[in-house]
């Protein structure tokens, strides 16, 4: 089955405290609301303490046009996506030496924050030397679920061209999409959360040549299970306005999760006799403090289960697509994780959807 063989990860230059989010914030929706201390408690509650911004907070104060905004995340994404390619093909944690361009036989781009045609890899291909012949699968829409349904898409690819190396970038500026004259409480709770954040995953297949490798074990992709809740537009994503991208963010989502989920990972791992007694490993992404005692709460996991997840999100804040690529690689450096584990990845995004993989180390 195809594996996951490297992981390169770039982080913007801004790095911004908790605290400096909350006082942005004060500033920005004090006259909207009378309880804005109380309203102000989310960003402690959260247990975020830091986070990556594209720009500084002082850029994100003024007022952009969607246009200028946009822009930056054209520029922005083709420079942090070389990057974090660099780095997934050469990062000598993971390689013995580098995976050459040229043996990349197909990109999936995963992005949700910002809009481009020709699309990013498009553009990063005119700066890095891969095949001109290489395939460019472009995917946009899917939210914080984008990183493991670009992981899915390419396990399906390797399956059917076993022999092949591909990537999966994924690049989120979330903070380009910050609405400073919309004072709702989805933006505020989405300005407690958000960040930017970009990842590239290599996948290879079965046959592919993995003597390269230099872990002891790598994450094998045995199945994946995608899966829509019917009439559930309105749980996440965005209201597209002339200013930009507005979020929908419903309180809802970790009740949706608790009373959802469940069900819908058993029927998952059944499929390959299995049951979550079976999982060792919970590469989980994490939405928010509550999205993570919901998955706890859902699926009868530890906290110990769900360590990971919670460092990236104290570290990093949500990153949409892009986190569930940081938590994976977290496992992938792990010592406690052993040949023959069994991990179960899980992100969440519009729709309302899950995507989820199984995974085996070997």
């Amino acid at each position: 089955m195809p594996s996951v063989i490297s992981i390169g990860l770039y982080k913007p230059p801004h790095e911004i405290s908790q605290q400096e989010t909350v006082e942005f914030a004060r500033e920005l929706f004090h006259d909207s609301y009378h309880d804005i201390d109380r309203l102000l408690k989310v960003f402690s509650n959260g247990q975020i303490k830091k986070r990556n911004f594209t720009e500084s907070l002082g850029w994100l104060k003024q007022d952009r046009s969607f246009e200028e905004k946009n822009n930056v995340y054209i520029e922005r994404s083709i420079t942090f996506g070389i990057e974090a390619i660099k780095s997934c093909l050469s990062d000598s944690v993971y390689l013995k030496r580098p995976v050459d361009y040229k043996q990349i036989d197909a990109i999936f781009f995963i992005s949700t924050t910002g809009l481009s045609t020709p699309s990013i890899e498009a553009k990063i291909m005119n700066r890095l030397p891969f095949s001109p012949h290489t395939k460019r699968i472009p995917i946009w829409g899917l939210g914080c679920a984008g990183g493991a349904s670009g992981l899915s898409r390419a396990f399906e690819y390797c399956k059917a061209f076993p022999e092949s190396k591909v990537l999966v970038l994924t690049v989120e500026l979330c903070s380009l999409t910050f609405q400073q004259d919309d004072h709702s409480k989805s933006n505020l709770i989405g300005t407690s959360l958000f960040a930017d954040g970009v990842a590239c995953a290599c996948v290879a297949g079965n046959d592919a040549d993995l003597s390269n490798c230099k872990l002891e074990t790598i994450p094998e992709i045995i199945d994946t299970q995608s899966t829509l809740m019917p009439d559930s537009e309105d749980v996440m994503g965005w209201n597209v306005k002339n200013s930009g991208l507005h979020v929908v963010f419903s309180k809802d989502i970790p009740s949706i999760i608790e009373s959802w989920l469940k069900d819908n990972v058993y029927f998952f791992l059944k499929k390959q006799q299995l049951n979550l007694r079976d999982i060792s490993h919970f590469i989980a992404h994490p939405g928010g403090k509550k999205v993570i005692q919901a998955y706890e709460k859902a699926l009868g996991f530890s906290e110990e289960m769900t360590r990971v997840s919670h460092t990236v999100l104290q570290n990093h804040g949500n990153m949409s697509s892009a986190t569930l690529l940081y938590v994976l690689a977290e496992f992938m450096k792990s010592s406690k994780v052993s040949k023959g584990d069994f991990g179960l990845a899980a992100a969440l995004g519009p729709g309302f959807s899950s995507e989820l993989l199984l995974i085996k180390w070997r």
